[in-house]
């Protein structure tokens, strides 16, 4: 008896909880038919999404740049890889570059490897401007709470660190758009001719191993804390100095893209270089590599190539990085400010 009355005690006690549970329901629809705005406010501002919203921006901010900025990336890309080895010959030029590939195929054979190059922003992006933009909020309330502002070295520190996390984690993708993109260098019955970015780590992993993913990792992680602090943390401090100049906020965020390109790509593009180098070269039959690692990359180069070398194609790379660089802190800055 006590057994059958227990049932029917849990069965009513289901029933009130459902009941309860539809009540609510219907009161959050009816409050987002009433007023959506204040509906989709307090879910940004729930504890989960204020600490997810930064990565969301970032990543989203970064696709959206890299979609219109592959091309010159290609471009770029062929131009670090051409002439290897040697100190002399022909010079390409972006023109040159861009006529040999059209020449090859067709127009959309400049968007080769644009699934690699979303994937990395998915992961890269998504991690350097989320881990920016969370070591910032933390370092701004320490400061505030000691009764500081915040400096340019403590933007310097949150840009290095959030590039370096960022760019271990993402160098996998990273390593398969390069491969991606140099694949049409090779003769024709050498080529790999990957069909996407899965299919290009799933070659990479299984050919040589999962090792093989991190190839070059110590020149990206280097490269992108160099570009993270010509990027973020003098964008940061540019749009800190133009605040009190009579331009407008959309000026001001153009004008201080724009530096932190420059900046960015000054500082990054001889790691850019190498990186490009190691996570092209593949072992030869012998089972030997061209370059050991980053400092033999960059002795064999100097020796063999001249130091000027290092920052070929700065224009091309600039044109490359700063309005990707633009783009993506335009987009953050926008989406940023949508969902404040």
């Amino acid at each position: 008896m006590s057994t059958s009355n227990s049932i029917k005690q849990a069965a009513e006690a289901a029933r009130n909880k459902t009941s309860e549970a539809m009540d609510a329901t219907k009161r959050i629809a009816d409050t987002a038919k009433a007023d959506p705005i204040a509906v989709k406010n307090d879910f940004l501002h729930t504890p989960f999404m204020r600490g997810a919203l930064p990565f969301i921006n970032g990543g989203a901010a970064g696709m959206v740049a890299t979609t219109v900025i592959q091309p010159i990336d290609m471009i770029k890309v062929r131009l670090q890889l051409a002439g290897e080895g040697a100190r002399t010959g022909p010079k390409p030029t972006p023109i040159s570059v861009t006529r040999e590939i059209l020449a090859q195929g067709k127009v959309m054979d400049l968007y080769t490897g644009l699934s690699a190059g979303l994937l990395r922003q998915a992961v890269y992006t998504t991690a350097r401007l989320g881990f920016f933009d969370t070591f910032m909020n933390s370092l701004t309330v320490r400061a505030k709470e000691k009764g500081n502002q915040i400096g340019f070295k403590e933007r310097a520190a949150a840009g290095l660190s959030a590039g370096g996390l960022a760019a271990m984690i993402g160098n996998p993708a990273d390593l398969a758009l390069i491969r991606m993109q140099s694949d049409g260098l090779k003769l024709a019955a050498q080529r790999k001719n990957y069909k996407s970015v899965i299919d290009a780590l799933s070659s990479i992993a299984k050919s040589e191993g999962v090792g093989a993913l991190w190839a070059g990792a110590a020149p990206t992680v280097v490269r992108a804390m160099a570009l993270n602090f010509g990027q973020l943390a003098f964008f940061s401090e540019a749009k800190q100095r133009l605040k009190d100049t009579s331009m407008s906020a959309r000026a001001q965020t153009l004008t201080a893209s724009a530096v932190a390109g420059f900046f960015a790509s000054f500082f990054s593009l001889p790691f850019d270089f190498v990186k490009t180098r190691l996570q092209k070269q593949q072992k030869a039959p012998d089972g030997s590599l061209p370059y050991k690692g980053m400092m033999d990359c960059f002795k064999k180069v100097a020796r063999d190539e001249g130091l000027l070398r290092f920052y070929r194609g700065f224009s091309t790379y600039y044109v490359r990085i700063a309005p990707h660089a633009m783009v993506t802190l335009i987009v953050a800055d926008y989406l940023g400010f949508i969902t404040k």
